[in-house]
């Protein structure tokens, strides 16, 4: 649907659509809010490469540079892989357990980052599917019972009124949910790859730095 056509809806819809569309304009908002949020911080803030990451983390830590993995990631400190593997790396001389426990508190700090408002799409898709539903009813309420008391001339009026209005309220529900539950869909696989990453470079960094202490220790 063009920018003009999807406007000329929008208008005509709130014209036409009763109370449940101004309702649904305004879940509109708020999803187009959580959505725009959402794509910066899980595209462009909370991401980053995980495998070209780890790989120049592994490179400093094979050769005990573990200063030269630290500015790694402070390279890239606003993504969420980053700042789990230093929590681990700040941990790297202490034990296997010691070095869990950091990576599962810097883990546990970051996922609920990655999922914030993420449940809020899927709710206002819902609420917008009920509000497109109780529009319907609505506007079919208005045009059956405005038709008792109306001229027979009017009746038909009255009627196409009604249920039009109960067609764009159901029309503009089912588009605003349809597009949130897209958006839903693509930002909560984001948000799972990333969580993804996490507990894969975790285990990975976790036994790094314990065939480095097997290694120290065989050299001493």
């Amino acid at each position: 649907m063009e920018p003009q056509a999807t406007q000329n809806f929008i208008f005509t819809g709130l014209q036409h659509g009763g109370f449940a569309t101004y309702m649904i304009v305004f879940t509109m908002i708020l999803a187009i809010t959580f959505i725009i949020e959402r794509i910066v911080r899980l595209f462009m803030q909370l991401n980053i490469n995980g495998k070209s990451f780890m790989a120049e983390v592994q490179t400093y830590i094979l050769n005990n540079d573990l200063d030269g993995a630290l500015r790694v990631c402070n390279g890239a400190k606003a993504a969420a892989l980053p700042k789990v593997v230093k929590a681990g790396l700040m941990r790297a001389s202490r034990s296997e357990e010691q070095i869990q426990n950091a990576l599962d508190a810097a883990s546990l700090e970051v996922i609920p980052v990655l999922e914030r408002n993420l449940p809020y799409l899927a709710t206002i898709a819902n609420l917008t599917t009920l509000l497109g539903l109780f529009g319907t009813i609505t506007g079919l309420i208005h045009s059956f019972g405005a038709l008792g008391n109306a001229d027979p001339a009017q009746r038909q009026a009255l009627l196409s009124v009604g249920i039009s209005e109960a067609m764009f309220a159901t029309a503009f529900g089912l588009i605003v949910a349809i597009i949130t539950m897209f958006f839903h869909s693509i930002l909560s696989s984001q948000a799972a790859k990333i969580v993804s990453e996490i507990d894969e470079y975790s285990v990975k960094l976790l036994d790094l730095l314990s065939a480095r202490k097997v290694q120290h220790s065989s050299e001493k």
